[in-house]
């Protein structure tokens, strides 16, 4: 108590700071050193990672919300920006003369010099010329957006007319308005079909590269062979790409064994099982949309915090972005630090839990048996990852005796419905490795529940 693990822009490294020391971001001018960004390379870095964070949370805007004044009107899911600045009942604005048009539901103002800026120099003079002319809520693909979408970093929703069984306007033609998703290579592929069905996410298409006997096995019953399995990710061609898609969420998430600094044998990015990052961004953009269609296209990679710097650095600058760290603590009862990079909606956002989900471990065990901690640390592979603190303490009691975790109990911890993997007379051990190698479900929850507003539910 007291105190925060936090992760330092620059360098990538984490250390324990006291809660009295951290500032929010509003103070970044008073405590900018203007001395050590001229002499600090790692300074001078660091500085330009805050800035860009900073603006990566104001993007949305650019993209999502119109430059309209019409109070407490959404058109098309886009709200429309109350600007001081213009008056639609007449009052003098500050700027120059504004802009007017008539809507069919309202009149609505737009401040000039705000047109020239968020749509383009010379947008304002063009539409004055027009005669009537159209706001930027009325018309254009995308319906309140006063500008271009970049092509993959912020799509937009579906209107309703593509919401159901409608054409979903891509190179496949007429087709349902569900998603079309890939994993190639995630940890428990069925994990990611659980999390869209659970948010009642239409899934017309549901293709997986696994090469995990007991995980291929789960999802077949679990899913009721839902899920098309493809094998090795390095067998997946552009053909196949052609032939399965077209894709609207791309997943994946590559082995941490070679990643992670805590192997001391780990062979990195670049050999072993790290390479296969690389088959996710091959296949990432294999399945993104070609020029000209402008269907909505996510995709999310994750992988392991304690992976080296210059690792993360690379991952990085392939996928072009930056990655969110998650702690599943936040909506579980256990650890689970993890990087998502990514594209989809609100990533950034807080993390918040529901009333479904299990916060303590007491509220994840069998009847009789009693939680020495709240939250237990990462569970991985390793049998002894159930262990407890530096004298290896198991984290129940029962019958007055130490006990470890039940699989039930980790499905639970996990956020998986119980006896998930419990299929084909699978071991004790073997369904841990499968759990230690997935995603927290509350995690993945959060992070799908906003293409909810993309694709067509059910």
């Amino acid at each position: 108590e007291g105190t925060r693990w936090v992760m330092w822009f620059g360098d990538g490294k984490f250390s324990v700071v006291c809660v009295e020391k951290l500032l929010p971001l509003s103070s970044f001018a008073s405590a900018f050193h203007q001395a050590t960004y001229n002499k600090q390379p790692m300074y001078r870095k660091a500085i330009y990672e805050v800035l860009q964070h900073r603006a990566g949370k104001c993007r949305w805007a650019q993209t999502r919300v119109c430059v309209g004044r019409s109070v407490g009107a959404r058109v098309g899911g886009a709200p429309v920006m109350v600007w001081g600045w213009v008056d639609p009942g007449g009052v003098t604005a500050l700027a120059r003369a504004p802009l007017l048009t008539l809507a069919p539901t309202r009149a609505r103002c737009f401040c000039v010099e705000c047109v020239d800026l968020l749509v383009g120099p010379g947008a304002a003079q063009a539409a004055i010329k027009e005669d009537p002319w159209n706001c930027y809520i009325s018309v254009g693909p995308h319906v309140g957006v006063p500008h271009g979408q970049p092509p993959l970093s912020f799509p937009h929703p579906r209107g309703p007319h593509e919401r159901g069984a409608g054409k979903g306007g891509g190179t496949g033609g007429d087709r349902a308005g569900g998603l079309c998703a890939c994993a190639w290579p995630t940890p428990l592929a069925p994990a990611g079909l659980l999390v869209l069905k659970d948010l009642g996410i239409q899934v017309d298409r549901y293709i997986a590269s696994e090469v995990c006997e007991d995980s291929i096995t789960v999802g077949m019953v679990r899913h009721q062979g839902k899920i098309m399995y493809v094998g090795d990710v390095r067998n997946v061609t552009q053909k196949h790409i052609q032939e399965w898609g077209p894709f609207d969420l791309v997943i994946g998430g590559s082995p941490c064994n070679d990643l992670s600094i805590v192997n001391p044998a780990r062979k990195g990015l670049y050999e072993g099982t790290g390479r296969l990052f690389f088959e996710f961004y091959r296949l990432l953009h294999e399945a993104r949309p070609k020029e000209g269609d402008d269907r909505p296209f996510f995709w999310l990679f994750e992988n392991v915090v304690a992976m080296g710097v210059s690792d993360k650095r690379d991952i990085s600058r392939f996928l072009e972005s930056n990655p969110v760290m998650i702690d599943a603590k936040e909506v579980s009862a256990a650890h689970r630090a993890r990087y998502f990079w990514g594209n989809l909606p609100g990533m950034n956002r807080p993390l918040a839990s529901t009333v479904n989900d299990k916060l303590e471990l007491q509220e994840c065990l069998e009847h009789g048996r009693i939680a020495k901690f709240s939250k237990v640390r990462t569970i991985t592979t390793r049998s002894n990852s159930i262990k407890q603190g530096k004298d290896q303490h198991f984290p129940v009691f029962m019958n007055e005796k130490e006990d470890i975790l039940w699989c039930t109990e980790m499905e639970r911890v996990f956020g998986f419905p119980v006896h998930y993997t419990d299929v084909s007379n699978m071991s004790r051990l073997a369904r841990q490795r499968l759990l230690g190698r997935s995603w927290s479900v509350p995690v993945i929850r959060h992070l799908f529940a906003p293409l909810k507003e993309y694709f067509a539910c059910v």
